[in-house]
Formats: C-alpha cells, structure tokens, sequence
C-alpha cells in the first residue's frame, strides 16, 4: 500500500472523522435551544392560558386545566376496585383496569377535542382530505357518490362473529374500547328479557333494525356493482336467530323485505350521509310489525281514528356531522325526503297511550322522524306509523343510543318508582339496531314489581309537577359519564349530576337531588359538563315530569350508584343571568 499522504479516503473513514466535530457558536446554540423550547412549549402554555382564563370567566375563580385530570385516575381504578359489586380479586381487578383505560381514553380525547390547535385546524384539514383524498376518520367511511357510512356499522359486518368465544371473552374482560366491564352476550340478555314479559303474560317480538351497510353495499364499494337480493349479515347472526329461536323468543327482521323493497323500487333505503332509514323503509318496517301484532290479536277493540298528512324535510346526516367539517363547507348539503307525520281527528299530534296493549321499546330508529332535535321532521317515526297502520294507542319508551340496555333500564326504573308500565300490556316491542349486537352491553336487568318506594334515607328534593322553576344552590357530589362532541352519531346529550347541600326558596334545609342536565347541545359541549366533584353551583330546577315528554328520548347517562339511579329526579337548567 502506498504511504502517499494523497490516498484517497473511503466515505465511512471520511464520517467517522467528522462525526462530532461540527462546530457551533454560542449564540447559534443558544438560538437552536431557544426556538426548540418555545416550539414545545408554546401550545401547552397558550392551552394552559385558554383554559384558566376561561375558568375565571365561568367561576369567578382559578380552575385546573383539563390536563390536571390525569391526577383522579387512581383514585377512580381504586374506587373501581373495592366496588363490592365487583366480586373476587380478579374481577375487581377487571374493574379497576377497565376504569383506568375509560379514563385514558376520555382523557386523550378531551385533550385533542379541546386542543386549540385542533379547533383551528381540524375542520379546514379534514374538508380538504375529504374532498380531495377521499378520506373520513375514525367514525366515518367515506363511501360513493356522496354517500358515508359509520364505522361501527362496517365493523358489525367485517368483524368476527358476534357470538364467537373468543370476542365474547374479549369483551367480557375488557370492556368495549375501554369502557366499563360489558355482558357481550345478547342472546342471554334477550332470552332472560323474554322469560320475564312472559311470567307476567306478556308476549315478547324482538325487531333488530338493519343498518345502513348491509341494504346498501354498492354505495360503500365497487365490489358490488348493484343491489343485493339478499342483505349482507354479521357471520354469527345465524347462530343468533337459531338460539333464540330455540328459546322461543318472536323475531321479527326486516332487513330481507327492505332489501327486496330496494330490488323492486330502485330507491335506497337509508338516508345518504345518516345511519338512519329512508322515511319508506320506516313505513315498511312498521306496517310488518302491525301485521304481525294483527296476528297476535292486536288491537282487542281500542280503535283509534289517527291520520297523516305529508310534509317535506332537509336534515343534515349524523355521520356528515361526525366528519367536523367547517360551517362553510357545502361537500354533504342536506338530504330532502318526504315524511307522513301522524296526527289526532282533532290535529293534535300523536302521543303514546299508557293504557295500550303494545309498549315499543326503541332507540333512534324509531326516533328518526320522530324527535325533533335530530333534524328530521317530527310526529312520523316508526310507532306513530304502527299506531296508524293499527288504528290503535300505542304505548313507548324510546331513547337513542345504547339500546341493548337502555329501554330496559328504563323500564326497571318505573316499575322501581311505581310506576307500572307494564300493567295491561299484551305485547312488549323490543326494537334495537343491528350495530348493538356486536358493541352492545347486553347486562342483565331485573324487572321489580311496580310497588312504591319506602322513603331514602337521605332527604331528596325535585320541585312538584306542574310548579314551575325553582333556582337553587348545591354542591357536585357526582357526575354521569358523557360523550365527546362527534364521537357518537347525535348531537345532543343529558347526563346526570347529584347535588348536596341545597339551598333554595321552599327548599328544606341541606337537602340533596339528582339532576338531568344538558352536557351537549348541536355537537357543543355546554359548561356544565366542565363541573366537577365539590363544585358549588347554580340551577333553575324543575319537575322531570314538565320536561319528560320532550327530553325522555335523548341519549343519557346515569349515575353510578343503583341507589340514585332510583331517586326522583329534577330537570336542571343553568340561569341565564348568574355564572354556572
């Protein structure tokens, strides 16, 4: 090898002469620290600054921001934990888990919900991948033609089956993405539901409404070039029908009539951007179910005269609202569609009958048309179309969301207040999405005999029927759970707040109450979901009863304890001319 001081350097010798010897200056590195400090630091101290400043303007005093709330995890999994509900070391560890991770997980999204950063960017962002990308998010596929779809309606049918082993024991042990403890299994929940409405005399008809991807498949993938004969379907649903079948309970599934509807009409039979049926699919479906009530003998001599007239609405679909695309953007306009409202002899509208022979326990599918907060009309959702297709009253209890438990909760409830929902009712309607089949907590609710409640140990106030407002003062001892804006398909939320020490006109002295509240109205979270536990505040309170007709079908969350559940409740607004 030659000695030449010229000898040409391989690139590794070359880099690893030079590796660590760059020279900066001390004003340059102190330049480069700088601006990397003020970039990672900038948008949690502005964020820091919002959410205090912002504080003061609500409470007259310093509140932590959101990010602090990390701190009452433990204490959550550990009141999780000891939870005598919850059974055995394992199980409590099972709850104290499935507590930590709810928490994680609301956490997260909190942050990146109220991120400034994200407020600004997010709807412009998304408009643009939308439109140019052809790209949804978590909640939302992007279909064809205009068309969107909700993802856990996809994945009810992509999933595994709902009834394998494996997801039940999956879900069993870890709740659904990190929620509380779930019962998967929905043939146990229905066929306990069953066995109890026929020990009283009650006849059971369970009416799974398809969702949106398996009547209209085409809309969502070019693998499918025209309308199926058929609908697509979850690969346990089989099993599903064949168990419950077996266990005698009445089935009624609409999706094959809606699917050879659409064969014959060549109309879709969902809405384009909403998970909701078309107002003729609706229609449809509730004439079935009146024939088949026909056959059970319903109605027994309760004639009613009803009619309806035909109007023409513009709603904006759930899931387009999901997307969080800015107020400008004309990408998904609304949907017009012709609804038959149903109405009295006299022209009043249609009301549910407590003394009918059929009580329908339903979620958004039959609120659709119904409840005019979802922005499709009103007086024209599925029962108001049985009780015309019947000529007959009609009792119900509908609530959006949740509906492997919620009607049910419900109804326990009454029967637990006294309140006998039950008594004369031949038929018990239990209509429920498909989507709940694989995502749904199926717990097992006991029906209680209707009998008055002995008196709470506790002194609980709700002002009296028909009495108007009264303005009140107490202190947060609890809050229910409630949703992120876009993260479910509606766009209004009650959740639940139990107060003590009140204080009030008229009001007996440290009184405690339950409360329903509005957390989220139109997608915008109202300040009194930023209350927390010692918070001392102020509502106008007044009877559930005044308000019930109107606000019984929105999504709401409860209370933890059993007991409060129980208690009478108050409807709550916050005072328009005090701080919340």
């Amino acid at each position: 090898m030659s000695d030449s001081p010229y000898t040409r350097m391989t690139r590794e010798e070359v880099a690893e002469e030079q590796v660590g010897k760059t020279t900066v200056s001390r004003p340059v590195a102190f330049a480069l620290v700088a601006a990397f400090l003020v970039t990672i630091l900038s948008i949690p101290l502005v964020q820091h600054y919002i959410e205090v400043r912002a504080g003061f303007a609500a409470k007259g005093h310093w509140v932590w921001p959101k990010a602090y709330d990390v701190m009452r995890f433990p204490g959550n999994a550990a009141t999780a934990f000891n939870d005598p509900a919850h059974r055995g070391f394992w199980r409590k560890f099972q709850a104290a888990n499935s507590s930590f991770m709810h928490d994680v997980k609301t956490y997260e999204k909190a942050l990146e919900d109220d991120s400034f950063v994200a407020r600004a960017s997010l709807p412009h962002t998304q408009a643009l991948t939308a439109e140019m990308l052809g790209l949804g998010n978590e909640q939302v596929y992007m279909g064809r033609d205009g068309w969107l779809f909700y993802q856990p309606e996809v994945g009810y049918l992509t999933g595994e089956g709902f009834l394998h082993a494996n997801v039940l024991r999956s879900r069993a042990r870890s709740g659904h993405g990190g929620e509380v403890l779930v019962q998967p299994n929905p043939v146990k929940a229905i066929v306990d539901f069953h066995n109890q409405l026929r020990d009283r005399g009650i006849h059971l008809i369970l009416m799974p409404a398809p969702v949106k991807p398996m009547i209209e498949p085409e809309r969502l993938s070019k693998r499918y070039h025209e309308p199926l004969p058929i609908p697509l379907q979850n690969p346990s649903y089989g099993e599903f029908l064949e168990q419950l079948r077996a266990a005698g309970v009445d089935v009624l599934d609409v999706s094959p009539a809606l699917a050879q509807a659409k064969l014959a009409s060549g109309q879709p039979q969902f809405l384009m951007t909403d998970t909701h049926w078309t107002p003729e699919a609706m229609e449809l479906a509730a004439r079935l179910l009146a024939g088949r009530l026909r056959d059970l003998g319903i109605p027994s001599g309760k004639d009613i005269d009803l009619k309806r007239t035909s109007e023409i609405v513009a709603g904006t679909g759930d899931i387009a609202v999901m997307l969080k695309l800015p107020a400008s953007s004309t990408l998904y306009p609304p949907q017009t569609v012709t609804i038959q409202p149903v109405s009295k002899t006299d022209g009043s509208p249609w009301s549910p009958s407590a003394g009918a022979d059929v009580l329908v326990l339903g979620d958004s599918f039959s609120n659709i048309y119904s409840l005019g907060a979802m922005g499709w009309g009103t007086s024209a959702g599925l029962v108001e179309q049985l009780a015309f297709a019947l000529q007959a009253p009609v009792d119900a209890i509908l609530r959006n969301d949740a509906a492997a438990h919620a009607t049910r909760d419900l109804l326990a409830r009454e029967l637990a207040q006294g309140h006998d929902r039950l008594a004369g009712k031949k038929v018990v309607v239990w209509e429920f999405a498909m989507r709940e089949l694989s995502v749904g907590d199926w717990r097992l609710i006991d029906l209680p005999a209707a009998a008055p409640r002995p008196p709470a140990a506790g002194k609980f106030y709700a002002p009296p029927e028909g009495g108007g407002s009264v303005r009140v003062t107490g202190e947060v001892t609890a809050l229910s759970k409630f949703p992120r804006p876009g993260s479910v398909p509606y766009k209004d939320h009650i959740f639940s707040v139990s107060l003590a020490g009140l204080t009030g006109p008229g009001v007996p002295e440290n009184s405690l109450a339950v409360v329903y509240l509005w957390s989220m109205k139109d997608n915008v979270l109202t300040s009194a979901s930023g209350w927390k536990t010692g918070d001392r505040v102020t509502l106008d309170l007044k009877s559930w009863n005044d308000v019930a007709g109107d606000h019984e079908r929105f999504n709401r969350s409860e209370l933890d304890s059993e007991e409060l559940q129980l208690e009478i409740p108050a409807w709550g607004e916050l005072p328009t001319n005090s701080k919340p």
